[in-house]
């Protein structure tokens, strides 16, 4: 019977040092009920050659794939649409960020039937249902899915609530064992020698104007309980010796009781922790708070500063509370427990006239050199604004107004350019001249010349010294222009950005 179900990871960034969580919650979704295949491009020499291998069987009927922007693209676009041509009665679905918030584009390619909008732990086992008992007339009950109906209009079904997230199937740890040693997924960071990669949440409480976020969840987050994760930890702890944890979650610190709670648990286990927060919330949290959370192992966490420009904030609808002087009085607070922010700045963003968007600019790179003077060990992540269709917003429609277009052909998003627009590094936005970009590249080189990353360990003693001191006069009297002379070290020694490569060794 053709019912078997391949479940693609295309390859990322640095997606080989994490375990395939996306694809992992699919298959925990039909564990049981039907037969599936795991393929992760970021552990195969050519994921192509597994994919034909087993559609020549005529045993798959079903090909998901998780789609983020950027890289992912690069394998899930070709992939699929060779699928289509070689293999026309297989049913192509598409899950992910980019689906979700591009799916127009997606179902137009004419290579994606179906889109799973969110979460789809209950999605994709009732549409893989559906379609074994040829039920397309249903799917409108079906929630979490796009597609194209029969008269051809894509339909959008109703959002389902949030899951218990504790009540979902454990991921099928062993299985993927099967395909891949998930030993090859831990890999060693600054924060410890076997570092795991886990997602202990879904979505975000919050309305960000810029986040690709936002769309999908509308401002829902569950978590599962600090004893849930625990219970997952002490499982790896027990059989692979992890000794680091870095929480992708888009929010793990949401819940200042469930973090307080896993800091507890986790309090003797010699363990090290990263994780993504906002600092409104964590703000809230006590000093003691803190104290605990990097006695159990608290080193970093990511926070998105964005700007220090209060209209700017509102501007983001960055939750109506984080203002720039918060963020001065959050670093400072850190840096009394130790802990490191890592802050990542949006530049860029649109305004009424040019001279208004480069005064922004560069009044954004004086803010990140007062946050580096009362924190030193701040670390600092810069991005270019990328926007995203959050449709209604005063911010997209500003954007829109502008003259800003996505591409209208989804082979055009594995355009060098459009890659890069997602890793929000080239933004291709009409108001972002090549001057202001040319600025806020070179004060970053010069930045991670003054202030090398913590994440890179290999950039350590006398290295760190020779950039420090290349950086120093440039650092200080704000001529960034043509740093080649940092440029050639960096490439000579193979700096690593956290926001492009992560924080793993090769």
């Amino acid at each position: 019977m053709k019912n078997k179900v391949i479940l693609f990871n295309p390859r990322s960034a640095h997606g080989k040092h994490r375990i395939p969580n996306s694809i992992l919650q699919v298959g925990a979704s039909i564990h049981g009920e039907f037969d599936y295949v795991l393929i992760d491009g970021n552990l195969e020499v050519d994921p192509w050659k597994s994919i034909e291998r087993y559609l020549k069987t005529g045993e798959f009927n079903y090909f998901g794939c998780t789609v983020m922007p950027g890289p992912q693209l690069r394998q899930a676009i070709p992939f699929s649409k060779k699928i289509k041509e070689l293999f026309p009665t297989v049913c192509i679905i598409w899950g992910g960020y980019f689906a979700s918030n591009q799916y127009q584009v997606s179902l137009e390619s004419g290579y994606v039937d179906y889109i799973v909008n969110g979460p789809g732990d209950n999605t994709f086992p009732e549409l893989i249902k559906a379609l074994e008992k040829n039920e397309k007339g249903g799917l409108i009950l079906i929630k979490n899915l796009i597609y194209r109906d029969l008269n051809n209009q894509i339909v959008k079904t109703a959002v389902e609530a949030l899951l218990d997230q504790d009540t979902l199937p454990k991921l099928p740890y062993d299985y993927l064992n099967s395909f891949y040693p998930v030993r090859n997924y831990l890999a060693k960071t600054f924060m410890g020698s076997k570092t795991l990669s886990y997602h202990s949440s879904m979505g975000c409480p919050f309305s960000c104007s810029f986040c690709a976020v936002v769309p999908i969840f509308n401002a829902k987050w569950k978590g599962m309980s600090a004893a849930r994760i625990y219970e997952d930890v002490k499982y790896f702890k027990e059989n692979y010796a992890i000794d680091a944890i870095e929480f992708h979650d888009n929010n793990f610190f949401t819940s200042k009781k469930r973090v307080l709670e896993f800091s507890e648990l986790i309090l003797n286990d010699n363990l090290s922790y990263w994780g993504e927060g906002r600092i409104d919330t964590i703000n809230l949290y006590s000093d003691e708070d803190l104290k605990l959370m990097r006695k159990a192992g608290c080193k970093m966490i990511f926070l998105g500063a964005e700007t220090g420009n209060d209209a700017v904030l509102k501007q983001m609808n960055k939750g109506g509370t984080q203002t720039g002087q918060m963020i001065k009085d959050f670093v400072l607070r850190m840096k009394h427990a130790d802990i490191i922010p890592e802050l990542s700045f949006v530049l860029g963003m649109p305004a009424k006239t040019e001279k208004e968007v480069y005064d922004q600019i560069l009044w954004d790179i004086n803010f990140i050199k007062e946050i580096k003077k009362i924190n030193p060990n701040a670390e600092i992540i810069i991005y270019l604004f990328s926007p995203v269709p959050t449709e209604g917003s005063e911010l997209y429609q500003q954007i829109l107004e502008a003259g800003f277009t996505f591409p209208k052909h989804l082979e055009d998003w594995i355009s060098p350019s459009w890659e890069n627009f997602d890793l929000r590094k080239n933004p291709l936005t009409p108001w972002l001249k090549p001057y202001m970009i040319d600025t806020i590249k070179d004060f970053e080189t010069v930045l991670n010349g003054y202030y090398p990353t913590v994440s890179d360990f290999r950039i350590r003693g006398s290295k760190r010294q020779l950039l420090r001191m290349l950086s120093s006069w440039r650092y200080q009297t704000g001529f960034y222009q043509y740093p080649y002379e940092i440029k050639v070290l960096q490439k000579l020694w193979k700096y690593r950005q956290p926001e492009i490569e992560g924080f793993y060794s090769e």
